[in-house]
């Protein structure tokens, strides 16, 4: 019962910091990062379609947010299995928050890339429409906002953000640059120098487009082939980072007497830290094996 007393207080105290003192701490986080922020390369790729899930002070104030909640939890599960080493509690606090501090930002990469997947899913369609509309004798802009508008998702989105900056003075080619900007894919950017070299140098814009098209083709066939041979890696590393948890968990409940020392001394917790670093890291080096950049 004091156990259940000592866990609703901390809950209640790790609650109260969260809506209290988060806003105060991501503020001051946006002071401190205001010139900053953006140091990578991925994080200029976030930046950029930012504007689409959320806002920059509410990206750091969820940080800052997970970051309180993982000190809080972990403080509460080492008060819960008695653990009296303070230096222990400090570590495993200060790790959860470092690692709740990025799960904002790992979620947001990830409805960032599956937009992009999206997006570079539907760029055949694009292309062949785009050909299909020119030899109808529609204008670019004009077969551009057909097509888009019909494909829907991501893709109307963006070319309709084009087609908004060109009505309003900016030239096509430069608003499909910021395009490839915005959304960075190898065969958009094949797409916008084809369409703004033969739109300086002259000639078929259709037929460039159907050479794309079977240019973009035949690399979406090669990256799927490639998915299929490198789908043996990514299971092993899945399975190399579940085995031990699953291994633990049927044997704690074979013989929970035996397993008990590793979730209720010092020593086990320390044991179980040190497995977990090294599972990590062999999830993390099988992926970036089986990851081809082409």
């Amino acid at each position: 019962m004091a156990e259940l007393i000592v866990l609703a207080l901390v809950f209640i105290a790790v609650s109260w910091c969260v809506w209290v003192i988060t806003p105060i701490l991501a503020q001051a986080g946006m002071q401190r990062s205001a010139s900053s922020y953006v140091t990578t390369v991925d994080d200029a790729n976030v930046n950029s379609v930012l504007r689409r899930f959320t806002t920059r002070e509410r990206l750091i104030q969820s940080c800052w947010s997970g970051a309180i909640l993982g000190v809080g939890i972990s403080g509460a599960v080492m008060i819960a299995i008695d653990m009296k080493s303070i230096p222990f509690i400090g570590i495993a606090c200060a790790g959860a928050g470092l690692l709740s501090y990025q799960i904002p930002r790992v979620w947001l990469r990830s409805r960032i890339a599956r937009r992009q997947a999206a997006f570079d899913a539907r760029l055949v369609d694009l292309t062949l429409g785009l050909a299909n509309g020119l030899r109808a004798g529609a204008a670019l802009p004009q077969s551009l906002e057909l097509v888009s508008r019909d494909i829907g998702g991501p893709m109307t989105e963006e070319f309709q953000l084009v087609l908004q900056e060109y009505r309003l003075g900016m030239e096509l080619s430069e608003s499909l640059v910021r395009l490839c900007e915005r959304m960075p894919s190898e065969d958009l950017t094949l797409l916008v120098t084809s369409v703004r070299l033969t739109m300086t140098s002259g000639g078929s814009l259709a037929e460039v487009l159907d050479r794309i098209t079977d240019t973009i083709r035949h690399r979406t066939e090669f990256h799927e082939r490639l998915q299929t041979m490198t789908a043996q890696g990514r299971f092993e590393a899945m399975a190399m980072g579940g085995a031990p948890i699953l291994t633990f968990l049927i044997l704690y409940a074979i013989d929970p007497a035996l397993m008990s020392p590793l979730v209720t001394t010092q020593g086990g917790w320390v044991a179980l830290a040190v497995v977990g670093v090294m599972e990590t890291l062999g999830f993390l080096w099988i992926n970036r094996i089986v990851k081809i950049d082409v």
